[in-house]
């Protein structure tokens, strides 16, 4: 902490937030950008969509070997 403390000072031009600085400092802060947020939603989408199909693939490779 201290270490960050010393960094935010030490900045030649000082952010807007000093609490922002000290949370991306220490790599805690939050997505700056919306559509970050909405890609990781679509990513979690598709992991699912992803593991249904595999799912789906399984039940008709095995129905393909009963016949």
């Amino acid at each position: 902490l201290s270490a960050a403390l010393v960094a935010l000072y030490e900045e030649p031009e000082k952010p807007n937030s000093a609490l922002d600085f000290l949370k991306h400092h220490l790599g805690a802060s939050t997505p700056e950008n919306p559509e970050l947020e909405a890609l990781r939603l679509e990513v979690a989408e598709m992991k699912e969509k992803y593991e249904a199909v595999l799912e789906e693939n399984k039940k008709l490779k095995t129905k393909v070997k009963i016949y």
